[in-house]
């Protein structure tokens, strides 16, 4: 007798739902899963997603509680269980920031601290795909996860690829005194680090795999990877392959105790100088109120909020963890944009902050103070199309206490290469997508410049509404998220058909990426290295 089917829903296997559609009839049972790949079950319980062209993408899953209240300035704690199926097709909140540069989006919202996973079609729970997981820029006081689109780099590279939210600014890089010190002003880097505890735990329900996780991130969130190397009692185990554009490894950073004067001032601001009751003074402080306070303490400061060290969460300096080889050691792919600091000169400029052949010595000299002459000589106005792109070539070559420095990038990668496999590069197609309205000069290359070959349409906004890349530079973006997922598979950057990327072994071994140009090249000549040691010794020592 036949009596139709019966389907059952909610039974789980290697994370990913299941319909059991169990057919009955006069001779027996026959019971064939079928398997729903929108349906994940992570630790807390499952989630939902959405199909996309060749991807499924998994939105704003929590992977902590949210650091409301005595959360506030504390280690993370694990995000509650959830019953049912949660709806993971959305973004959540950034976490709390102002807007910069009138360009970005502000938040003023503590309840950010949620991820996203985008994997290939393909990826089911018997698959192991290499996973990359990013962190992103924005000065250590902005930026958000949401604004950056996966599918690309999952699709094109068969990568899983993760995108977290982390703490910001006052919140999550501010240390101050009445904090506990073993993790004081380092919250930030702990959460990036409970998300990634979450993607060793997790991942392999989406169809990636544990063992073979790369951690990478542009900027701040490059920096942020910078330090997870530096703290390998920490992090060790976390990752197997790092990846850092655009932040000098090497940069000397300020102690603890220094940048806490930081926090006295916010704290100040808000009324909460009392030593004895500080710290439930902020904690009942309204967001926008700590906002306001950590936006006029950093003014004028670009990096007011940048990781301090002397602590568990960051034990020491970047370039004393390289050249003693007291860091995690996996491979890393480490390097920069060819322009780095013309963007910032694009702003001030923007602002009204002009830049001359009149004033252009001065310029030089607040930034290079002694050696200033020495560097006029080197990079005379005259010999550039402007002067304020010749002030921002010095600067994205070398200046002292930046991170956005072409030959502190080379310094951080042959540090590291004595210990471990390091693959150089420069970012250099000064025809990329402009990062701010045209400010009058030549930006070419500038900081961020590549994130569009990586993250179509990325405009640091939540609009995503970045243009289309022109044929040559599509084609270079192929090109880089080959050499990207091949790194995030083996640990060597390249796939077929691309020219050899061999390992950094000197300063003439960088492999730079312009359209229909992609070669090796001497890093260290193009950005006159030999000249900024002789003018910094004690920071440039190779």
């Amino acid at each position: 007798m036949n009596i139709g089917s019966l389907v059952v829903r909610g039974a789980a296997l290697g994370g990913f739902a299941l319909l059991l559609s169990l057919s009955l009839d006069a001779v027996g049972a026959v019971a064939t899963p079928v398997v729903d790949p929108l349906v994940v079950t992570v630790d807390n319980g499952a989630v939902r997603g959405r199909e996309g062209t060749g991807v499924r993408e998994f939105k704003g899953i929590p992977y902590a509680a949210p650091p409301l209240g005595v959360l506030r300035w504390e280690l993370p704690v694990a995000a509650r269980p959830w019953s049912g199926v949660r709806d993971a097709t959305q973004y959540r909140s950034a976490c709390p920031q102002p807007s910069r540069y009138g360009l970005t989006d502000a938040s003023d919202d503590e309840d950010c601290l949620y991820l996203n996973v985008t994997v290939p079609s393909t990826a089911g729970p018997a698959t192991k795909h290499p996973v990359l997981v990013w962190i992103h820029g924005g000065a250590f006081i902005g930026g958000s996860s949401n604004l950056y689109p996966l599918d690309y780099l999952a699709r094109h590279g068969d990568l899983v690829v993760v995108s977290i939210n982390y703490r910001l600014g006052v919140f999550g890089f501010m240390p101050h005194p009445a904090f506990a010190p073993a993790h004081n002003g380092g919250y930030a880097l702990e959460d990036q680090r409970a998300a990634l505890r979450w993607v060793k735990r997790n991942i392999g329900a989406f169809g990636g795999d544990a063992g073979n996780v790369t951690v990478a991130g542009e900027s701040a969130g490059a920096a942020s990877v910078c330090m997870h190397l530096f703290a390998p009692r920490e992090a060790t185990g976390l990752f197997e392959k790092a990846v850092v554009q655009s932040a000098a490894c090497a940069v000397h950073l300020r102690s603890v105790a220094d940048a806490s004067e930081v926090g006295r001032k916010v704290a100040a601001l808000v009324g909460c100088d009392d030593p004895a009751t500080a710290l439930v003074c902020l904690r009942a402080k309204p967001v926008k109120d700590l906002l306001e306070a950590a936006t006029s303490v950093g003014a004028g400061e670009l990096l007011a909020f940048a990781p301090s060290v002397g602590n568990d969460t960051l034990p020491m300096q970047g370039a004393d963890a390289l050249a003693s080889g007291k860091f995690v050691h996996v491979p890393l792919l480490n390097g920069g944009n060819r322009d780095e600091m013309r963007l910032y000169v694009g702003y001030d400029v923007a602002a009204g902050r002009a830049v001359t052949p009149d004033n252009y010595a001065a310029k030089l000299r607040a930034i290079y103070g002694d050696a200033a002459p020495a560097v006029l000589a080197a990079y005379p106005a005259a010999s550039y199309s402007s002067a304020p792109a010749a002030l921002g070539t010095a600067m994205s070559d070398f200046m002292p206490g930046g991170g956005l420095s072409n030959c502190l990038f080379l310094e951080s990668g042959r540090l590291a290469a004595h210990f471990v496999p390091v693959y150089e590069y420069e970012f250099a197609d000064r025809d990329a997508p402009p990062e701010m309205p045209d400010p009058g000069f030549e930006l070419g290359a500038v900081h961020a410049a590549e994130l569009p070959y990586q993250f179509p349409h990325i405009s640091h906004t939540y609009r995503v509404d970045g243009p289309d890349l022109a044929p040559p530079a599509q084609r270079l973006a192929d090109q880089m998220a080959g050499y990207w997922s091949g790194f995030a598979r083996s640990g060597r950057p390249g796939a077929a058909g691309l020219p050899a990327w061999g390992r950094f072994t000197s300063a003439g071994a960088v492999m730079r990426f312009e359209p229909g140009k992609v070669r090796p090249f001497d890093a260290g000549a193009a950005h006159h290295c030999a000249f900024w040691r002789r003018q910094y010794p004690e920071i440039l020592r190779g």
